[in-house]
């Protein structure tokens, strides 16, 4: 929310998220006689692409965990590498992504996201009659944000 005239707020290249729900915030804020303006569902749309840019970290980490889950239970050995590609590649983007405003989101939500990697874990096991691997699918996560 804004502090007022002087405060700028989050950066926009340091924390996007955070930046967007500000600028929300200053814009339902200001006078506006105009109603030619809908600055309603103006600074709707912008919080709405700070909240996609929060839905990518999610997906991200349950992609992570996930393949995390795959290869810790999985007795193949020929997608293990896609696998690891895959941790690879979503690690990168979080590093990108996951700014200090989204991390406190993340960590509140971890244990519904290890709910979806497990499930999404679970099927693609089953669906490579791996059943005895998705059986052994931990009820409770045992990695980290981190």
């Amino acid at each position: 929310m804004p502090d007022g005239p002087g405060n700028s707020g989050p950066d926009y290249d340091e924390d996007f998220y955070a930046w967007t729900q500000y600028q929300a915030g200053v814009l339902r804020s200001m006078p506006c006689d105009d109603n030619r303006f809908d600055r309603e569902n103006v600074a709707e749309e912008i919080e709405d692409l700070g909240k996609s840019e929060r839905r990518a970290s999610e997906s991200q980490i349950i992609r992570v965990l996930e393949h995390f889950l795959k290869l810790a239970h999985s007795p193949t050995d020929r997608p293990r590498y896609g696998w690891m590609r895959s941790i690879a590649e979503a690690r990168r983007v979080l590093r990108k992504t996951m700014t200090a405003t989204l991390r406190p989101h993340a960590e509140s939500e971890f244990a519904a996201l290890y709910e979806d990697a497990r499930e999404a874990a679970r099927l693609g096991l089953l669906e490579n009659g791996e059943e005895q691997a998705a059986a052994t699918l931990p009820d409770v996560c045992l990695y980290t944000l981190d």
